[in-house]
């Protein structure tokens, strides 16, 4: 079939909004129409090349949609069904998903690769050319064909370009928070960074209980937006943030800090490691170049005061148990998604878009189909 995607072609160059040939879905794979698509900075990444991926690339990863057809093998979904995709396949199979860490299956190694997980081959076509995928999926396309292991089905209450949002940005910013930190009731916790990760990780923390939530942020916009989503104070930088941390805790530190800006920074490590209580935990969340191999901290602090610094990709959640979850939360009013969508936009406004991400005028931009 043809239908229309936003294609990269090459690095810093813009998204060009064009028809493609897709092909059927094969073994294991369905074709979804989507609804909604989030405009998140991981996919500024390969266009900047901090993510060095193969391109041509049909860019997105934060969608929902209807599935339209599926391919033979299919169990557990049929035409007709909505899903939200979750970036990162979970097959319920390997060693890593069988522990309970669907957000580190084995699949995810070919998360790079943009071809389909089934045979490593492309379904998507453009002038004569292969297309690849952002993380498998390529929601910037008014169709795309995508793996069942990245479909997690969802009831019909919920708007599409609402659902979108929480196949990335909300469940890594909630979970970085939640789960990778653990905050606990009565905790101090700082979201370094509040865009639309760090945002979910200020929602995260205040529902966990954090009885102060600092939000750092350079952009007064989002500031006040952090406010908005439960944090508790907003300044702009993190001298700003160490010394009020330091006020409120009585020179304790803050037990939780994440790293959420938009590009992560190896001397942010080390800051933020400086405003952590003893065995705090600074949560890296934010990607950092794909060339960055330098961390300034001090490693005699991080021994001393037991503090701990640790990755976190997708929140450290399981998809297909925290999205249904958390889609509970926002059905009761825990949880702010209508917000979050600061704009939205056609597919061809897409440039328009990232350009205001870049600008700092959004929380979340949306792709509505």
């Amino acid at each position: 079939m043809k239908t229309q995607a936003a294609i990269l072609w090459e690095r810093g160059g813009p998204w060009t909004v064009e028809e493609i040939e897709l092909d059927p879905p094969k073994h294991g794979e369905v074709l979804v129409e989507m609804g909604g698509s989030g405009l998140c900075h991981s996919d500024e990444h390969v266009l900047t090349g901090d993510l060095p991926w193969p391109l041509p690339m049909i860019g997105g990863h934060e969608g929902a949609g209807t599935v339209v057809e599926v391919g033979p093998g299919v169990e557990g979904l049929a035409a007709g069904d909505r899903v939200i995709f979750g970036f990162l396949p979970a097959c319920g199979r390997c060693a890593a998903c069988s522990a309970g860490m669907q957000n580190l299956c084995e699949l995810g190694q070919y998360l790079g690769d943009g071809t389909q997980i089934s045979d490593h081959t492309a379904r998507h076509h453009a002038r004569g050319q292969d297309l690849g995928l952002m993380c498998l999926l390529g929601t910037f396309a008014q169709h795309t064909v995508v793996s069942e292991a990245n479909c997690i089905k969802i009831d019909d209450d919920i708007a599409l370009d609402k659902a979108c949002l929480l196949g990335c940005g909300v469940v890594t910013g909630w979970g970085s928070a939640v789960f990778t930190g653990g905050v606990q009731p009565g905790d101090t916790s700082v979201v370094v960074g509040v865009g639309g990760i760090g945002i979910n990780a200020v929602q995260g923390a205040a529902l966990s209980g954090s009885q102060y939530v600092v939000a750092v942020d350079p952009v007064e916009f989002k500031r006040a937006k952090a406010l908005e989503f439960g944090a508790t104070h907003a300044v702009a930088t993190s001298e700003e943030a160490q010394a009020l941390v330091t006020d409120l805790t009585y020179g304790r530190g803050a037990n939780v800090v994440v790293n959420t800006m938009g590009v992560g920074d190896g001397e942010q490590i080390g800051a933020s490691l400086a405003m952590t209580a003893k065995r705090g935990t600074v949560v890296v969340t934010n990607l950092h170049r794909a060339t960055e191999e330098t961390v300034s901290m001090s490693a005699l602090d991080l021994v001393l005061m037991e503090k701990r610094v640790v990755g976190s990709l997708f929140g450290s959640a399981n998809p297909r148990l925290h999205i249904p979850k958390l889609l509970g939360l926002y059905r009761s009013g825990h949880l702010k998604l209508d917000e979050l969508a600061t704009r939205t936009y056609k597919l061809d406004e897409i440039n328009t878009g990232y350009q205001d991400m870049r600008d700092g005028r959004n929380l979340r931009g949306v792709i509505t189909f």
